[in-house]
């Protein structure tokens, strides 16, 4: 089974253009655990454009009290400390989510657009994982469908790989001749990262036209999917939305 985290930066977005507390993220959150996603996911930014460390600590709460459910933080490890937000790091140590997926991001990017590039950030990513697997975090690097860079997650220590799927969501919008191709290449380095002994994760830009075909990927475990969610959302309602991703997922 493949599991389905939900992102809820963007519930948080709309949130944060108002005063007050509303859309409520927790509550949000409590609707898709309740519809059967299997987890959650917050990328916490120093800018705090969307999610904010408040958010964080009572979404860790909420999955704590739920059997099963899976907590998965993600962002920049190199973020430091800046206003009421305490650098990545320190929130996630502080919270002990089930997950952190390290994201190579910064603040003058709109979104994640890239993995890692291993060759220039193993070596600082070495002590950061081993502390994060020392609190019993499960580590997983955000990458291209790179062979070489997906061998380096694993010289690195991090026990899965996300592959950035932006350019395999790109193509198939555009119908592209290229879309096979790319969804090939995904699958090779999943397959290679399985040879490793890594586990595979997916996300970026998935949604209900291109999950079918991408939901082959071999040992695929678990996909993080938000902006596409949030959208089909006003049209579905937010329980029928995370019902047809996850009906997705399973084929049906």
């Amino acid at each position: 089974m493949i599991a389905l985290s939900v992102n809820l930066n963007k519930i948080a977005l709309i949130r944060n253009s108002r005063e007050g507390n509303f859309p409520d993220v927790v509550t949000h959150a409590r609707t898709c655990l309740d519809a059967g996603a299997q987890g959650i996911t917050v990328h916490p930014r120093p800018d705090q454009r969307h999610i904010r460390p408040g958010d964080v600590r009572e979404l860790a709460a909420l999955c704590g009290n739920r059997h099963g459910i899976e907590f998965n933080v993600e962002g920049n490890p190199f973020a430091a400390h800046q206003g009421d937000y305490p650098g990545l790091m320190e929130l996630v140590l502080e919270t002990q989510p089930d997950q952190c997926t390290l994201v190579p991001d910064n603040n003058d990017q709109l979104t994640s657009d890239h993995g890692f590039n291993l060759k220039l950030d193993g070596p600082r990513l070495v002590p950061v994982i081993a502390k994060l697997k020392d609190a019993g975090i499960r580590v997983s690097l955000f990458m291209d469908p790179d062979q070489e860079q997906i061998s380096l997650a694993k010289d690195v220590g991090a026990d899965r790989i996300e592959l950035y799927t932006g350019p395999y969501a790109e193509a198939v919008a555009k119908q592209s001749p290229e879309m096979e191709d790319i969804f090939n290449t995904h699958c090779a380095a999943a397959e290679h990262a399985r040879h490793l002994g890594l586990g595979v994760n997916a996300g970026h830009d998935l949604n209900l036209v291109n999950l079918p075909r991408y939901r082959a990927l071999p040992g695929l475990q678990e996909v993080s999917i938000g902006h596409a969610l949030t959208v089909d959302a006003i049209a579905m309602g937010l329980e029928n939305a995370v019902k047809a991703y996850l009906d997705c997922l399973a084929g049906k």
